[in-house]
């Protein structure tokens, strides 16, 4: 990581993150996966994908199997629909978020069935545990309640009781941030933060990050987000 250690911080520009345009589907990889191999963005503490991907309409992927993953996806714009092996089906929309806990085997499926383009963060952990019964679960969240503040969204702890469910000793945290304001984050020392403005501009530690860009964080110190434009946060706080 090439950071100071007064900062703590490395900057992932969005032009440098992995690409691949398969039509239906342009992605963008934060860490190395499928054809994408850099050897210094294997994984973050325990996540291990963080993909912004962009489905056109009326496409998806197909079923497909995984196992021992925690999966996290947060749309950003339009919709997608799940469905899966255990017989779960949803629809989850921007700004809500899905889980997936592929445990021991799961089969599913992830369509954007709109007519405008979806937009979502992928999102993979790995579980504290392999072999666990899989499971899926989805919530919407009040939008108002992350104005000014980062809100749990899904975590590993039994304190984020309004939370979703995942099997992993993180969180994911979502939040708006007002051009002007700030928003500060306690970080814990040996931890591993993952940030991406999924829109506007922010500052961190005297660093710009433009929408899109990733800032890898190590804990231990105070994060204090501070946003140029107005600015919507999604953050993974990890072992």
């Amino acid at each position: 990581m090439n950071t100071t250690a007064a900062s703590r911080i490395e900057r992932r520009p969005f032009d440098s993150l992995g690409h691949a345009d398969h039509g239906w589907l342009n992605a963008r990889h934060h860490f190395s996966f499928a054809n994408y191999l850099d050897p210094d963005r294997m994984g973050w503490g325990a996540i291990r994908v963080w993909n912004d991907d962009e489905i056109a309409g009326n496409t998806g992927f197909p079923p497909h199997p995984h196992r021992d993953m925690e999966i996290i996806t947060y749309v950003r714009k339009g919709a997608i629909t799940h469905q899966d092996s255990l017989g779960n089906k949803g629809r989850t929309e921007a700004g809500d978020v899905q889980v997936m806990s592929a445990g021991t085997g799961i089969r599913h499926s992830e369509y954007n069935l709109e007519d405008e383009t979806t937009t979502l963060f992928q999102i993979w952990i790995i579980p504290k545990a392999q072999g666990d019964a899989p499971s899926w679960g989805a919530k919407p969240f009040p939008k108002d309640d992350r104005s000014g503040k980062l809100v749990v969204l899904a975590s590993g702890y039994a304190e984020d009781e309004e939370a979703l469910r995942i099997r992993a000793d993180a969180r994911l945290l979502g939040g708006t941030v007002k051009a002007g304001t700030s928003v500060t984050y306690e970080s814990v020392e040996g931890r591993h933060l993952y940030l991406v403005p999924a829109t506007g501009r922010i500052e961190i530690d005297g660093q710009t990050f433009e929408a899109r860009d990733g800032a890898a964080i190590l804990g231990g110190q105070p994060i204090t987000i501070t946003a140029i434009e107005d600015s919507e946060i999604v953050l993974v706080d990890s072992e």
